[in-house]
């Protein structure tokens, strides 16, 4: 395969196939041998490799890696230990710079911890050696592909008619609101329901440590997200600048993903101010 030029998805599957087909000719391959080499020889390639497969069930609510060797997987709300393992931990680390490279983030042993997403918006965490003892760990968080309204959490139980009424008057009048909850807990999925409520005049901006929410509904919507400093000597851009410079672009409503440090202070300066958040 000529990896010189760019080739497309139709272009490596063909290739695949033809090698596959080539090697059927002289050894057995039972067909649904043929189609799961096919799948995994190009998700080594294009994808993230064996995790694809965990990636593309919808059922699955969150994938845990410790090491190469031992992959977890969530699946209403129980863990369970998955079958299948990187064939090397050089395999893993080649996933792993794939799905930095997708928020163009950084992560080697210098820098061990990162905060990254995947195409489909699914949260990732990186924690490399040495800060991670027993190999790379990565935990990935993903989001349902069918998105959650207010009405949806009303009938799945998540709250009542009576508070969907209350939280739509609050977010429609400009109330500030703060979000806050265990870890899975749904902070983000409420979030983004909640969203669907601003007045679609406004203007929005988001700002987030890795971008994750989904806000589909504001055409005049602005989101930035937090860098950290490179070894290419690009200076790390924090939460608590993004604050400052949101309140000079002329926001509506300002969304903060998540507080946990000293841009709280910040935010309840520009909630003294009169910003909506």
């Amino acid at each position: 395969m000529d990896l010189s030029e760019e080739l497309t998805d139709e272009q490596i599957r063909s290739e695949i196939e033809e090698e596959i087909l080539a090697y059927g000719r002289e050894h057995f391959l039972p067909l649904e041998e043929k189609l799961r080499l096919k799948e995994e020889i190009f998700y080594g390639i294009r994808g993230f490799d064996i995790l694809e497969e965990l990636l593309t069930d919808a059922s699955v609510t969150e994938i845990m890696i410790n090491g190469h060797q031992h992959i977890f997987y969530e699946r209403k709300g129980k863990l369970f230990l998955w079958e299948k393992q990187f064939s090397s931990e050089e395999r893993l680390y080649d996933v792993i710079q794939k799905m930095a490279a997708v928020a163009n983030r950084v992560v080697n042993e210098a820098s061990p911890i990162a905060d990254t997403r995947l195409p489909d918006g699914s949260r990732v965490n990186i924690v490399l050696p040495p800060a991670s003892l027993d190999g790379p760990a990565v935990t990935i968080r993903k989001f349902s592909r069918v998105p959650y309204t207010m009405s949806r959490l009303v009938e799945l139980g998540a709250l009542t008619e009576e508070a969907r009424e209350y939280m739509e008057e609050a977010v429609k009048n400009r109330r500030n609101i703060f979000i806050s909850g265990g870890t899975g807990s749904g902070k983000t999925t409420f979030l983004n329901a909640l969203s669907a409520y601003i007045p679609d005049t406004e203007r929005v901006i988001t700002i987030e440590d890795a971008a994750e929410l989904q806000i589909s509904t504001i055409p005049n919507l602005i989101r930035m997200e937090v860098r950290k400093a490179s070894t290419e000597g690009c200076s790390a851009v924090s939460v608590r600048e993004l604050i400052k410079t949101a309140l000079r672009m002329r926001p509506d409503r300002i969304i903060v993903g998540e507080v946990r440090g000293a841009e709280a202070l910040d935010m309840l300066q520009a909630m003294n101010t009169g910003q909506a958040g």
